[in-house]
C-alpha cells in the first residue's frame, strides 16, 4: 500500500499559484488552493486539487524523511511513510488556522516517529523505555562527537541527559532491542563455539511428575492400607505382580484387579478435584 501511495504521489508540476516560495524552496505558496479545497465537497475537482497539493509539498515531506536516515530504515520506506503523513496533513488542514507548513511539519514528523515506534522494534518495549533509548542515544552521540573522544561512561551520559544511572541502563538495554540476533548465531569464536539456541533452556519433564504426584496424593490417602501397600510395592519398589501376590498370600489375578481398581479410583478423585477447582463460584446469597 505504501508503494502504491508513493508511486501515485510522485513529484509532479506544482500548481500555477506556487510561483512565490516560502522560506524553504520546497514550501510552495498554495494558500489559494487550500482555500478552494476547503470550499469544495467530494468530487473530481476536489480530488484534482488535493492531488496537486500533495505533489507540490512532497519534496518537503522527503526532506523531513531525510532527517531520519541511518536509523535502520531505508530512505525509500521513510519517504513512503512521510508521503502518508503529508496526505493526512492535506486532508486535515484548516486554512483559517495559519500556514500549512506549520501544521504539516509536525504531522509528517509524528507519522515517521510512530513508524519507528510501532514497526521498527524487534521486541516490543514500553514507550517510556523507547524514550529513554532516544535520550541515551542522543547523549552518547553528543558526548562522542569530538574526534578522539573516549566512550562516555554511564555517569557521564546520565549527567548529560538529566537521567539516573538506572534509567541510562534501561535505555542502553533498549538499544539492543531494536534488532534481533539469530538463534543460530555463534556466541564464541573458539573451537568449542556455541550458538544462542544452545543457551536456551528446555521444559523439564519431571515437573509433570511432581504435578501428577500432588494430584494423586489425596486419592491415595483414601485407599485401604493394603491397596496403598500394593501400589507402593508395584510402582515405587518395582516389584512384579507375582512377587506381590506371593508376599501377600493372594493370587496374581487378585493383585492385578486391586491395582486396576485402585488406580481408577485415584484418577477419578484427581479429576473431580480439578473440576471443582476450575468450576466458577456461584452467586453470593444475600439476606
Amino acid at each position: 500500500m505504501l508503494t502504491d501511495v508513493s508511486a501515485r504521489l510522485s513529484p509532479g508540476p506544482a500548481p500555477s499559484g506556487s510561483a512565490a516560495k516560502r522560506p524553504y524552496d520546497d514550501a510552495p505558496d498554495c494558500a489559494s488552493a487550500f482555500a478552494r479545497l476547503a470550499e469544495l465537497s467530494e468530487g473530481p475537482e476536489r480530488d484534482l486539487i488535493r492531488d496537486e497539493l500533495v505533489q507540490s509539498w512532497l519534496p518537503m515531506a522527503y526532506r523531513i524523511a531525510g532527517r531520519f536516515r541511518d536509523r535502520g530504515e531505508s530512505v525509500e520506506d521513510l519517504r513512503q511513510v512521510a508521503a502518508l503523513g503529508l496526505v493526512k496533513a492535506v486532508d486535515r488542514f484548516d486554512p483559517v488556522r495559519g500556514a500549512f507548513e506549520s501544521y504539516a511539519v509536525p504531522t509528517i514528523t509524528g507519522e515517521i516517529k510512530r513508524h519507528f515506534r510501532d514497526r521498527m522494534w524487534a521486541l516490543r518495549v514500553p514507550r517510556r523505555v523507547q524514550e529513554l533509548r532516544n535520550k541515551v542515544r542522543v547523549a552518547r552521540r553528543e558526548l562522542s562527537q569530538l574526534p578522539g573522544s573516549p566512550e562516555p561512561t554511564t555517569a557521564e551520559i546520565a549527567a548529560h541527559a538529566g537521567l539516573s544511572e538506572d534509567e541510562v541502563g534501561d535505555g542502553m538495554e533498549a538499544m539492543e532491542s531494536f534488532s534481533t540476533l539469530s538463534l543460530d548465531a555463534e556466541l564464541s569464536s573458539g573451537e568449542d563455539g556455541y550458538s544462542l539456541a544452545d543457551t536456551l533452556g528446555a521444559a523439564d519433564s519431571t515437573f509433570d511428575t511432581v504435578v501428577d504426584r500432588e494430584a494423586a496424593k489425596r486419592g491415595l490417602s483414601r485407599l485401604p492400607e493394603r491397596e496403598r501397600a500394593i501400589l507402593y510395592m508395584r510402582f515405587f519398589e518395582g516389584m512384579t505382580q507375582n512377587r506381590i501376590a506371593d508376599q501377600l498370600g493372594i493370587s496374581q489375578m487378585h493383585v492385578s484387579r486391586l491395582i486396576t481398581n485402585s488406580c481408577a479410583r485415584v484418577r477419578a478423585e484427581a479429576l473431580d478435584d480439578e473440576a471443582r477447582r476450575q468450576a466458577p463460584e456461584g452467586p453470593t446469597q444475600t439476606t
